[in-house]
């Protein structure tokens, strides 16, 4: 721990995820005992609750959260008693997938259409106050004089995807739901999800007898992302990164929505879509079934498997959607009694799609690393699909060892909780991007004339630190700044990045700008005055974010800001 975490005393980290979230925590004197919370309201021993919440039906209350909010098991068992017309309506539907708001990764097709009354940052800043509350209820029970404020670090895990707008309109959210005193509050860490499940695999490639100087790899299957990282084992239970971490929205929620094109396929897409939105909790219902029924239990060698849905009993309003939009269907499934048949080929097509992509970034990652990977771990609710662990063990056959340890649903968050109470645990880092500042200097002939200031300047691109580069965690990089005239009052500092290992100048399209902010100088009597200020720059790297600090040495004067790096 740093030296700005001596009052911390319990450790929390929050897996905000696509699909289902969920906390694990710890207290800093006794560490090897991380409380996963396995009990939300009426539902016990889960490791995660839904990513849902509902509001009433302007959309001003919250109603519910979390598993409450999408199960509407009830009304689903009354409406085998009465025909379909008899049910209320929705005026208000459960909202989730809203996350993927933060990835520009995907199309904004494939994101959630909200109601016009609410935006993305309210919906996650609604859901993370609801979650942040439970986490102090349970927090209090434990520690009845727990300073919540002071004493509480948490570590929040994002995807690898999120790039730094992402990270800082996620942070934005925490802090508008309660959970932070301090929008750049030093009580929060940011890590990401593949680099916490490798943190808690350290100790499974131990048991794996892994030595010093073996690398594994971490594939991290949710429900919306896939994440990647490859790391190398370092002496004193260390962990170096060798490749750039890779993700994509390929996880098992994927698989949910190919279902339901794939019953649209028989009854209208129109017909799918109705109900989604004016009965969404059944129809969430209706996708729990075919989870828990079909395809929990895939494993890809019974090619005898055969499923019968029976639509009128597991979502009995479609009776009167497929009259109003397709007589000839209605006919086809009253004579099948509203029974549709699923078989291997059916199943198979859902989750061969979703699987390649997995296996190409698997593929990719290990292209990336100059070193031979000695195993792979996979973790999240995904990698519990023996379908893809047949599928991923087939295709790379020659890798050693490739196992999914215990409970891998909680390997991110109990992985983040160990990195809040031993930070030290990651050596280093590959920077995926470029950093750089904007400095002026004299036009010169080798410059274009397009570039030139009227003044006779030119601004250019001042590398900081390099794409690509190991970078040890808390390392510095120091740059010293001088003001260019008598005159000026504020010296500006901009940060910019981009992918690109080699750029000149800060207007090249494929640069762009991070985070910009500006400091006073003091008054310069004269020339040896304002040569005497000096404005020392330092960046440091911490695991995921970038503290940048501008200090007047003539003053004492400093100013800081945080971001995200990647």
């Amino acid at each position: 721990m740093s030296e700005v975490d001596d009052d911390i005393r319990v450790v929390v980290a929050i897996d905000f995820g696509t699909t289902y979230s969920g906390y694990a925590y710890a207290h800093k004197e006794e560490p090897d005992e991380i409380i996963v919370q396995d009990s939300w309201k009426e539902y016990e021993a889960r490791f995660k609750t839904p990513t849902v919440i509902k509001y009433n039906d302007n959309y001003s209350v919250i109603k519910l959260w979390g598993y409450p909010a999408l199960t509407e098991r009830s009304k689903i068992k009354k409406a085998r008693l009465f025909s379909s017309s008899k049910l209320p309506k929705s005026t208000s539907i459960p909202i989730e997938l809203f996350k993927l708001h933060l990835l520009k990764s995907i199309k904004e097709s494939e994101k959630p259409i909200l109601p016009r009354k609410l935006n993305y940052k309210n919906v996650i800043r609604d859901f993370m106050k609801q979650l942040g509350d439970d986490v102090k209820t349970n927090l209090k029970k434990a520690w009845q004089n727990l300073d919540l404020e002071k004493n509480v670090l948490y570590i929040l895990t994002v995807p690898a995807e999120f790039d730094d707008e992402a990270i800082a309109t996620f942070r934005e959210c925490v802090f508008n739901a309660g959970l932070l005193k301090d929008k750049d509050s030093n009580n929060i860490r940011i890590i990401t999800e593949p680099e916490a499940a490798a943190i808690h695999c350290l100790n499974s490639a131990l048991e794996h007898n892994l030595t010093i100087g073996d690398s594994f790899m971490i594939v991290d299957c949710g429900g919306g992302t896939v994440d990647l990282t490859t790391r190398e084992l370092l002496e004193d239970k260390r962990l170096s990164e060798l490749t750039e971490r890779t993700g994509d929205c390929c996880g098992s929620s994927r698989i949910d929505e190919a279902f339901l094109e794939f019953i649209g396929e028989k009854v209208g897409k129109s017909v799918i879509e109705s109900i989604r939105k004016n009965h969404y909790g059944q129809l969430q219902y209706f996708v729990q079934e075919f989870c828990k029924q079909v395809k929990i239990p895939f494993t890809g060698n019974d090619k005898d498997v055969q499923h019968s849905i029976e639509l009128d009993v597991l979502l009995p309003p479609i009776k009167d959607y497929v009259k109003e939009i397709n007589e000839k269907e209605r006919k086809i499934l009253e004579n099948s009694e509203w029974v549709i048949e699923i078989n291997f080929t059916d199943i198979k097509n859902m989750f061969d799609p979703v699987i390649d992509k997995i296996l190409s970034l698997i593929r990719g990652q290990l292209d990336k690393s100059e070193k031979k990977c000695s195993a792979i771990f996979l973790v999240g609710g995904f990698s519990e699909s023996k379908y893809l662990q047949y599928r991923i063990r087939r295709e790379f056959c020659k890798i050693p060892d490739i196992s999914v340890p215990p409970h891998p649903t909680t390997s991110v968050v109990k992985g983040g909780v160990l990195y809040g109470l031993k930070e030290e645990t990651v050596k280093d880092r590959v920077l995926k991007r470029t950093y750089g500042t904007d400095v002026v200097r004299n036009w010169q002939q080798s410059d274009p004339l397009s570039q030139k200031l009227p003044d006779g300047k030119v601004i250019t691109f001042e590398k900081l630190v390099q794409r690509g580069k190991q970078i040890s965690m808390d390392e510095k990089i120091v740059k010293e700044f001088r003001p260019s005239s008598l005159l000026q009052q504020k010296i500006s500092f901009d940060i910019y990045v981009t992918d690109n290992q080699d750029v000149k100048y800060c207007d090249d399209p494929e640069v762009s700008l991070l985070r910009n902010w500006e400091i006073e100088l003091p008054e310069n009597e004269s020339i040896e005055d304002m040569k005497d200020t000096t404005i020392l720059f330092t960046l440091t790297f911490t695991t995921v974010e970038i503290l940048a600090t501008a200090e007047n040495k003539k003053t004492g004067k400093k100013y800081h800001v945080t971001f995200k790096r990647e």
